[in-house]
């Protein structure tokens, strides 16, 4: 007998189907995977068997009791706990004496450790025992080969096969499985590419049959990946700049720092610090800005504009104005300076 059957099952996130029209039946000690891109709505498609996330479409029918392993995000691990007091809370929200927490195999869990200290790997394990005491028909986890290495990898599905081989069936998530461990494939489309949504159950042999690399061209290294054929430059490289940084000589020269601008749109002689009648100097660090420098400034870049020459109909029109502008605030700095 079946314990899981999916009929027409469909999860929608706002306008995008994640999944949509999958048929899929699991028997007892299979082991499924739902494999896609990054995007392609494998937790979303694992909670949705499972049981724990609401259908747009069609119908998930399960017989028996589906438990969670480790999902990120969602059964994270509490991280002041120890993995101990965690199997003492789960035993209490089955209803279970906590005393029984000394009977629930740890598969090699160091008991004190904390929520917090976790790797990836121990998420995993952890998310395990807490699904055992609830003697669960289906076991459903996330992310069976997020950050784990290839010998973490290996023990996990070690123990997933211990798990199928007592008739449990088992639910994981992967960028790509190991066709020699898993019954049935649901591959999802790549959302970026394709028809969103789109899922393929496929056999073990299909899915190694089909399976000619990662499932997105991001995930293929940079050496499978042709290289675009240099051009050749018309001239020879500049270079470094100031800033360290190699530039073409078709790229154009490097800006420069242009100096401020004065008054007669020449650069504006440095400020040496020195007294000037009727001022004070209280500081040795940089002058402070007096209304004389700031309507020098603004006059000088009113100028410089000015001296460009008019760009189009509207320049044409108001070039006299600005010249204007220029003369008169040169006046007002000048008048304010002999105060």
């Amino acid at each position: 007998m079946a314990v899981l059957r999916a009929m027409g099952a469909g999860v929608r996130h706002h306008r995008r189907w994640l999944v949509r029209d999958l048929d899929l039946v699991v028997e007892p000690g299979e082991t499924v995977a739902v494999v896609g891109p990054p995007g392609s709505g494998r937790t979303s498609t694992l909670l949705a068997l499972a049981g724990s996330l609401r259908l747009s479409a069609g119908t998930v029918a399960l017989s028996g009791t589906a438990a969670l392993g480790h999902v990120a995000g969602v059964t994270d691990p509490e991280p002041v706990l120890t993995v101990l007091e965690h199997v003492r809370e789960r035993l209490a929200l089955l209803g279970r004496p906590r005393r029984e927490a000394g009977s629930v195999p740890l598969h090699g869990l160091d008991p004190g450790l904390r929520g917090r200290d976790l790797t990836p790997y121990q998420k995993q394990i952890l998310g395990l025992v807490l699904a055992g005491p609830a003697r669960p028909a289906v076991v459903a986890l996330d992310g069976v080969d997020a950050g784990l290495d290839a010998g973490e990898r290996t023990a996990l599905w070690d123990l997933l096969g211990s798990l199928t081989a007592g008739g449990v069936a088992v639910l994981v998530t992967a960028r790509e499985v190991d066709a020699a461990r898993v019954s049935r494939v649901v591959r999802l489309s790549d959302p970026q590419a394709g028809e969103p949504g789109r899922a393929v159950v496929q056999t073990p042999q299909e899915y190694a049959a089909g399976r000619t690399g990662p499932c997105s061209l991001a995930e293929w290294p940079a050496a499978a990946v042709p290289a675009e054929p240099a051009r050749a430059h018309p001239h020879p490289a500049v270079g470094p700049t100031a800033s360290g940084d190699h530039r073409d000589a078709d790229a154009g020269p490097a800006p420069q720092d242009s100096p401020v601008e004065g008054a007669e749109g020449g650069a504006a002689p440095p400020d040496t610090g020195g007294d000037r009648p009727g001022q004070r100097h209280h500081r040795t660090g940089p002058a402070k800005p007096t209304l004389r420098r700031s309507l020098r400034r603004v006059a000088g870049k009113q100028v410089r504009r000015a001296s460009t020459g008019p760009r189009d109909e509207h320049d044409a029109r108001t070039r006299g104005t600005t010249i204007g502008l220029g003369k008169s605030l040169r006046k007002t700095a000048g008048k304010r300076g002999e105060r």
